[in-house]
């Protein structure tokens, strides 16, 4: 990753690099794409824009033409004692006010409340995305780490991942990845390569190839 983001490499833009995972949860009624819980640590507000932005992008090109975003938080009210709140009620009036395009944003909002409409009724939420929620958006990677963690080894989800923001997408593969998430990851970013807009090519560069994978 670290020559990926070298300045020399060739593959940078002017966007932020930030990471999302398709998640497919068996017995879950669809997939989910989750970000940012690899690249952004502790991510500012302008950050989390971007981070945001991508995974829209991601979400459209894996075939979700209205995506529904949840930016998440450990409360739905927004309040002092967690910053991340102030965050995702800032990131969803930006959607509001056209500073992010491309989807609807809601935050904050818990992640039961995000993925069941039932749990939403019960914990009072009134929300055009309860249960509906395509995108997850996390306060942090060390939350998003511990997520994911769970959703893989306690129900055995299948997690393929990408790096967004950069002039392709690159596959960031773990050691620990099986055949099944390495493949899935390889399909979800020529998904995201067929969706960018094509730029004429200058002199030949490492993003010629359309995908990179990283060690």
């Amino acid at each position: 990753m670290r020559a990926v983001a070298a300045p020399d490499s060739g593959l940078r833009s002017d966007r932020r690099l930030t990471h999302a995972f398709f998640v497919d949860v068996p017995n879950f009624a669809r997939p989910f794409l989750l970000s940012d819980a690899v690249l952004n640590i502790a991510p500012t507000l302008a950050a989390k824009r971007e981070i945001v932005q991508n995974a829209i992008e991601l979400a459209r090109a894996v075939g979700m033409t209205a995506p529904q975003v949840a930016v998440l938080a450990a409360v739905e009210g927004v309040t002092a004692a967690l910053p991340a709140t102030a965050d995702a009620a800032a990131l969803a009036k930006m959607a509001v006010q056209g500073l992010i395009n491309g989807a609807v944003v809601e935050g904050p909002i818990t992640v039961d409340s995000a993925l069941s409409a039932a749990a939403a009724r019960i914990n009072g939420i009134e929300s055009k995305i309860a249960g509906q929620a395509d995108v997850l958006i996390v306060p942090s990677l060390e939350s998003g780490a511990m997520m994911m963690q769970m959703l893989t080894a306690l129900f055995g989800a299948l997690a393929a991942g990408v790096v967004l923001g950069a002039k392709i997408p690159v596959v960031l593969a773990s050691r620990s990845d099986t055949m099944e998430v390495r493949m899935a990851a390889c399909v979800l970013a020529s998904l995201v390569a067929h969706s960018m807009p094509v730029v004429e090519k200058q002199s030949p560069t490492a993003a010629d190839s359309g995908v990179r994978v990283a060690a």
